[in-house]
């Protein structure tokens, strides 16, 4: 017997959170990536304020900052991308049926900032292969109740929407 997309979408597992984590692989997978996407964002992001881990500001293209910021130096950007990517992390742990979305238009940004820069095709390689994880994450957060301030907002946008 197959079971189609819709019929696993349709058919919701009320069981509660902490048993399902225990036995769904896909609900695990889903808080796995749930985390990660909120933790690790937030970390960097945090880290463009302290510069523990690594110097970021070698990480922005002198074009990219020429063209697209309003400040003066890379390390000022950074202070902005900072604090970008810990709101991403904070949306993705909310939100995460549109967190998901977020991290993934950021990361096809950073991507494409690399890609200007020349020379770090291997963290670009990683980056395109996270910014297919954060779409696959979008994908099957819509499968799972996010909780109800993520379900009110989507109610409210859809209702928006219809009017």
């Amino acid at each position: 017997m197959t079971t189609t997309t819709e019929s696993i979408h349709l058919r919701r597992d009320h069981r509660a959170p902490v048993a399902r984590l225990k036995t769904d692989p896909t609900f695990q997978a889903f808080w796995l990536m749930r985390l990660g996407f909120s933790l690790v964002p937030i970390l960097f992001g945090a880290d463009k304020f302290a510069h523990v881990m690594v110097n970021w500001d070698k990480y922005l293209a002198p074009g990219v900052q020429h063209w697209l910021s309003p400040f003066n130096t890379a390390h000022q950007t950074m202070y902005a991308v900072g604090a970008v990517e810990i709101f991403a992390g904070l949306v993705v742990l909310l939100l995460p049926r549109v967190g998901g979305y977020l991290v993934a238009l950021w990361l096809a940004g950073i991507i494409a900032n690399l890609a200007v820069i020349g020379g770090y095709w291997d963290i670009l390689m990683r980056d395109v292969a996270l910014f297919l994880l954060a779409l696959t994450f979008a994908r099957l957060a819509s499968a799972f109740p996010a909780g109800a301030l993520s379900d009110r907002l989507l109610s409210a946008v859809r209702l928006a929407r219809a009017s």
